[in-house]
Order: C-alpha cells, then sequence, then structure tokens
C-alpha cells in the first residue's frame, strides 16, 4: 500500500513566539531546545534519568533506566519504587503549596467548590483508608464511573495510593460497554455516583452500573461504592453498595502511600479498535507521571500562579493526563468543570475563563468549531463581549485544528496575545508528543509543528524507511520514551500487532498519516484508515475539511469517504453552515460553491461528491466526532452500533435523509 498523500493545504503565516513568554519560559529559546533534542540524541538514558531523578520523589532509587531486553515490552526506572499520589500530593505538604487552591469545581448549575492541596491530600487519605478497610489492595482492578467531581479526582488518586489499578470509564458509556470493560479488566470494585448533571438534566449513573453488573460475568465485583451527586431514590444492594461518603467517615486523614515499582500499572484506559473491541491500554506508575508531569511544565510553561484548565472529561486520557496527575504534580491550581459549553448559554467557558481568572485554557477543536458558529450567530455571547485578558496560554487537544478554526481562536480568544498550541498525542503515548513551545515554536496555523525533547518522531513509508519532506507516510516514533503504552491489557500479541508491526523494524505506530514541510514541521493528515484513494490519489480527509472549514459559510465539516465502482472511493462531506439549514435549490446552489471551492483550495480530485448539510455532526459528549459512524451514513447502510456515547442521536436521522 502507498502512503505517500498527493496534496497538502501549504500554510503560509507564521506567528513567531511572543518575546515575553521567551523569556523565563521552562524552554526558552530555539537553541535551548535544540540543545535539549540533542542530549537527548546523544545519549537517552543520561537525559531521562537526570529527568527522573530531578522530577520525582523516590522511595527506590532505581538503578537502570530502560530494559530493552523484552522489547517492545519496555520498563522504564524498572528496579525503582514509587507512588504517583505522593508525588502528587505529599510532597507539597512542607511547602507553601499545601495551602494554595488545587481544585476549582464548578458544577453544571455554576456551584463552585474549591479544596486545597492539605484538603484533597486529606480526603483522598480518609478514602484510601476506607478502601483498606473494605479489604482492598494493590494489584487489584477498580472501575470508576463518575462525572466531572472532585471525588473523581479523589477516587482516582486513592487508588493510585493503594496500587489499585483504575479503569476509567467515560459517564456518557452505556452499561454494555461499561460491562465489557468490567468485565475484561477483571475489576473488584466499582465507584460510580447515583447520577451526573448535564445541561440541566439529570442522567443516571448507578442504574447503569446495576444493568452492567446484572449482564453476568462480573461475580468478582465485591462492592460498588457510590458517590451521592443528585439524591433521590436507588435500588440498593445490601452488603455490594456502598455510599462514598459512609466509606471516608471517620477514618483517619493519613494513609501511608504504597511504595510500589515504577512499572506498577497505574490504569488501563479503553479505547476504540479497529476490530471493534476495546483496547485496554495499560500505563505504568513511574513512566506515566514522569512524561505528564515533564509535558505539563514544558508545554503549558506552567507558572506558581497558574489557573489552568484542561476541559476534559476524566473518563478520557486528556482527564487522565492533565486533570488527575500532571497539573497536581506541578502543585497548580486547576478548574475542574462538570457541565457542558452551552449550557445555560453559549458564553459558558468565556464566562467561566472572565470570572475564574483562567490563565492557561485547554480544550479541543470540535468545542471551538462549534462555538465560533455559536459567537458568529449570537454576538452577545462572542468571546470578545467577556475580559479574556488573563489568558496567557490556549491549547487544542483531540484531533487538527483546521487553520481556520485556529485563526479564529488565536484571534477572537487568545486575542492575538497568546500562543495557540496545537498538541498532537495519544491515548497510548500518555502525554504529548508533538506540539509547539510557547518559548521556542514559530507557530503555522494546523501544524503541531514540532517534537517534544527526547521524541524521535518520523515519517515513514511502509517499509519503514524515511520519505523525503512534503511527501506524506505513517508516523512513527523510532525510541521508546518513558510515558508510552506497555501493553494492552490481556492481550500482548494485540499489542504486538497494532503498535510494534515488524515491517517497519521496531518502531510505534501511531496509526496516523502525515508529513514535515521544508522547516521539519509536522502536519497530521488523518489517520491511516481516514486517507482516502480517489482514483489512485490519496487524500488526507483532514485537508479536504480544512478546506472547507476555510469557506466563509461553513463552521463545521467532516469528510468520509464511501466506495466507488468508477472512483475506488467517492469523497463525501458532511457539513454544518455558519446559517439556518438550506433546502431544495437553495442546498444544491450552495453545495456546488463548496466543491468549487474545494476544487480551487486543494485540486479538482477533492471535490465532494456528495454534500450533505445538517444542524450539527454526531459528536460523543467529550466533543469528537464520530467518523465511523459517518461511514455507514455515507454509505447508506442502517446504523448498528452503540450510540449511546452521542450527545445528539438524533443528528444521525437527519444526516441519512439529508440531500
Amino acid at each position: 500500500m502507498s502512503t505517500e498523500i498527493e496534496s497538502v493545504l501549504i500554510e503560509n503565516r507564521v506567528f513567531p513566539p511572543f518575546p515575553n513568554l521567551v523569556e523565563g519560559a521552562a524552554i526558552s529559546g530555539m537553541d535551548n531546545y535544540q540543545a535539549m533534542c540533542d542530549e537527548a540524541r546523544r545519549n537517552p538514558d543520561a537525559f531521562w534519568e537526570r529527568l527522573a531523578r530531578e522530577n520525582l520523589v523516590w522511595d527506590k532509587a532505581f538503578t537502570q533506566v530502560l530494559d530493552t531486553s523484552e522489547a517492545p515490552f519496555y520498563r522504564w526506572f524498572g528496579d525503582g519504587e514509587m507512588n504517583v499520589s505522593a508525588n502528587c500530593l505529599d510532597k507539597h505538604l512542607n511547602t507553601p503549596v499545601a495551602d494554595k487552591t488545587a481544585i476549582i469545581f464548578e458544577s453544571d448549575d455554576g456551584k463552585v467548590t474549591s479544596v486545597t492541596y492539605k484538603e484533597l491530600h486529606a480526603r483522598v487519605c480518609q478514602f484510601a483508608n476506607g478502601l483498606k478497610a473494605l479489604g482492598y489492595s494493590a494489584g487489584e482492578r477498580a472501575i470508576i464511573y463518575l462525572p466531572m467531581s472532585i471525588e473523581a479526582v479523589v477516587a482516582m488518586q486513592a487508588c493510585a495510593r493503594l496500587g489499585i489499578i483504575h479503569s476509567v470509564v467515560f459517564g456518557g458509556f452505556s452499561s454494555k460497554s461499561l460491562h465489557e470493560r468490567t468485565v475484561d479488566v477483571g475489576a473488584s470494585l466499582v465507584i460510580t455516583a447515583d447520577a451526573q448533571m448535564r445541561g440541566g438534566k439529570s442522567i443516571p449513573l448507578k442504574a447503569a452500573v446495576d444493568d452492567a453488573l446484572a449482564m453476568g460475568g462480573c461475580g468478582a465485583v465485591r462492592n460498588v461504592i457510590v458517590y451521592q451527586r443528585v439524591g433521590g431514590q436507588l435500588d440498593w444492594n445490601n452488603g455490594r453498595d456502598l455510599w462514598m461518603h459512609d466509606v471516608s467517615a471517620g477514618q483517619p486523614d493519613t494513609c501511608p502511600a504504597a511504595s510500589l515499582n515504577a512499572e506498577h500499572p497505574l490504569f488501563i484506559l479503553y479505547t476504540s479498535g479497529s476490530t471493534g473491541k476495546p483496547k485496554g491500554v495499560q500505563h505504568a506508575c513511574g513512566g506515566f507521571l514522569l512524561w505528564s508531569l515533564l509535558t505539563t511544565k514544558w508545554t503549558f510553561d506552567a507558572k506558581d500562579d497558574d489557573v489552568f484548565w484542561c476541559t476534559a472529561d476524566v473518563g478520557w486520557v486528556t482527564g487522565h493526563t492533565y486533570v488527575a496527575y500532571g497539573p497536581l504534580a506541578a502543585g497548580l491550581t486547576q478548574i475542574v468543570f462538570e457541565g457542558v459549553p452551552t449550557y445555560p448559554d453559549v458564553g459558558r467557558f468565556w464566562e467561566m475563563i472572565q470570572r475564574h481568572k483562567v490563565s492557561i485554557f485547554y480544550t479541543a477543536p470540535t468545542a471551538i468549531r462549534s462555538l465560533t458558529k455559536a459567537a458568529e450567530s449570537t454576538p452577545k455571547y462572542h468571546p470578545r463581549e467577556y475580559d479574556l485578558s488573563s489568558l496567557r496560554i490556549i491549547g487544542s487537544v483531540g484531533e487538527p485544528i483546521n487553520p481556520e478554526a485556529w485563526m479564529w481562536y488565536y484571534k477572537n480568544v487568545g486575542g492575538e496575545r497568546c500562543p495557540v498550541l496545537d498538541t498532537w498525542w495519544q491515548t497510548e503515548t500518555g502525554a504529548h508528543m508533538i506540539t509547539p513551545l510557547p518559548g521556542v515554536t514559530p507557530l503555522k496555523p494546523g501544524s503541531c509543528t514540532l517534537p517534544l525533547p527526547g521524541i524521535e518522531a518520523a515519517i515513514v513509508d511502509e517499509a519503514g524507511e524515511d520519505v523525503e519532506r512534503g511527501k506524506g507516510g505513517f508516523l512513527v516514533m523510532k525510541r521508546p520514551w518513558p510515558g508510552m503504552i506497555r501493553t494492552i491489557w490481556g492481550d500482548p500479541e494485540r499489542f504486538k500487532q497494532s503498535y510494534f508491526p515488524p515491517e517497519l523494524k521496531g518502531y510505534y505506530l501511531a496509526g496516523d498519516g502525515a508529513q514535515r514541510d521544508s522547516d521539519g514541521y509536522f502536519w497530521i493528515m488523518g489517520r491511516i484508515d481516514d486517507v482516502l484513494n480517489v482514483s489512485g490519489h490519496r487524500l488526507g480527509t483532514m485537508e479536504v475539511e480544512s478546506a472547507l472549514v476555510a469557506h466563509e459559510l461553513v463552521a463545521e465539516a467532516a469528510v468520509v469517504g464511501r466506495p466507488d465502482d468508477t472512483t475506488g472511493e467517492a469523497v463525501v462531506a458532511f457539513v454544518v453552515l455558519n446559517r439556518t439549514l438550506p433546502e431544495g435549490d437553495e442546498a444544491d446552489q450552495i453545495a456546488a460553491q463548496l466543491r468549487s471551492w474545494v476544487a480551487k483550495e486543494i485540486g479538482p480530485i477533492a471535490k465532494p461528491r456528495d454534500i450533505r448539510f445538517g444542524e450539527n455532526l454526531p459528536k460523543t459528549r467529550s466533543g469528537k466526532i464520530m467518523r465511523r459512524l459517518l461511514r455507514v451514513v455515507a454509505k447508506g447502510e442502517r446504523i448498528t452500533q452503540d450510540v449511546s456515547t452521542l450527545e445528539n442521536p438524533a443528528i444521525l436521522d437527519q444526516l441519512s435523509q439529508a440531500r
């Protein structure tokens, strides 16, 4: 299979680093960045050893940095011992950080609750002691199915403290998805809530747990611990079900942190796989925390007085790395938010930034694009109507951000004085891999720019050979790094086949198509599966989407392929406009206008065969566009997959019937 992608949108806009951010940055200036990259290339073991000793508190010092004897099952700091929770909380207790606000929690209805590091430590210890009293210990697995809350962080940290391996399941997942994960991970404990609040509505969680456990195969579960979020009547299994506040009640507010091997699994997080069976991505304590902490410091240039807000749910890896662990290890004050960006109105994010004086804001491109549409159609909720002067850095996560969405974010949210950090990474990588640095990197809208020090990213062909600049290929990592996936839980063969295929010389295969420009900047073209083959020409779906979003009428677009007898694949575009939904001849006219636009921006080969207009796109509650469902719609087939994670499942019917 050829990996070459025929064309790419050329981006000539370049924004140099702001001088006020270069001075005093965690990594300051291109020379310092290059020096760190050179240090890592010359002697990677010494590089990682220095960083691990400087940044983590070790109970037992490691003597070996990287063990490659069973590659690709790499072991980092494998004879060292430490505890993740102690590195996030205990290390701050005898410093001024102890009395600093750790979490500002804002609930769906706007109520605000704050805890200091000292208070958070006490709550984690009380809950951990309660778990110990129930007989739970290191090596057991806990399913965490909670809404965004201080309690979610407490549950994750308490598990980490005891060495209980947690597997967080996003609160939007169905009981069937919950059942699959509970069985696969062999959980003996489930931590949930009676319900969660989203957009003013109560969504039951405990009931979904009951349904999941009733499906069978979950006999290892001894207890279901319930956080009382909403109140009201619940079905209750006496002897199994316990209230979270009762588990903590009367427990000491100190709890020794278990001294764990650095390779002890911290968590297992399930991510979708091409076979349909979710993959349990396993991460290790030492390497994951080191990479989480370093990237929090480097990418966000974190300062003591920052107010950090990552909008991701803890059910996704972003909420692990940049809510539950990285910011706490760095001693930051952070926002944890339960609600949605459109409730009670579409100005919610901007109003919260204004009120809490947020300085670092990190959200998804889908949120940015949908809020762009809302802001332009409802001027009173436009970001310019709010005081966002506290912002210093703004970031993007989840998928590549289209250049025009990047520009809107840069101008309207960042006020043309904040760098947009377009971060590329994955559940499997643990934390950022390719990203701009505020004090280093000239920015190009739509590019994730350059790899972090210690990350040897490359673009290769199907034989693992480097491709020349400007040519598309497979994105790979040529060297291991501490935050990397260790295995797929219970399926080591699938791990090797998925991420280290033998034909690629032992490189880590990211699964994304990409290319590098003449400056060495990386441009992500979409998943390898999302590269379309139209009449022998290979097109990245991302560039077609970017071309569409660059048109003044378009707020959002998602592009997929469908089989075509003549061209092999046909381009199908699902488009959300910055106006009311067009019908009849008007829809045909706008579609023709957009086809011509794509032909001008990329070339005639990229013109969508079909353009379907909708009021929205099918998205998970985290804001991710479900392109696999759009492929089914594009082919005219009936959707049989589980759509319970969608925020707006009815949109699939609209798009299926769209002109």
